[in-house]
């Protein structure tokens, strides 16, 4: 399934699903802080995402429980891609040396990623 865009709302959404799993949508609105949006305004949007084939529901008693479709790793790459390419010129240096710059990212955590190239480029040489 190609990873569409979110609204706010609907994202707001898919990250309760994501880290909490499935829940009714009065659990939902206990998961928002106050003032929380109106309790049609949450259903409309789990609908929607429902529709997109985002999420779908199980009987529960008293109403459905919804739950994750979508995988959050196919919306991180996507965005990710997206990021890049609209405010880096497509390149993921520059995404990482504005990173740096602006001192998000560690010196422990660049040495982790460098790590993680080597380990992934050693794979790729003892598969190939």
């Amino acid at each position: 399934m190609k990873a569409k865009k979110l609204t706010d709302k609907e994202t707001e959404i898919m990250q309760m699903l994501w880290q909490r799993g499935a829940l009714t949508v009065r659990e939902m609105l206990e998961g928002y802080p106050e003032p929380k949006p109106h309790f049609n305004t949450v259903s409309t949007t789990v609908r929607i995402l429902e529709q997109k084939g985002h999420v779908a529901h199980e009987e529960h008693p008293g109403g459905y429980r919804y739950y994750a479709v979508a995988r959050i790793e196919d919306f991180r790459r996507r965005t990710l891609a997206e990021v890049v390419k609209n405010y880096f010129n497509n390149s993921y240096r520059s995404a990482i040396s504005a990173l740096v710059e602006e001192e998000k990212i560690s010196v422990d955590e660049l040495r982790d990623l460098i790590e993680m190239i080597d380990r992934k480029s050693e794979d790729r040489d003892n598969n190939n």
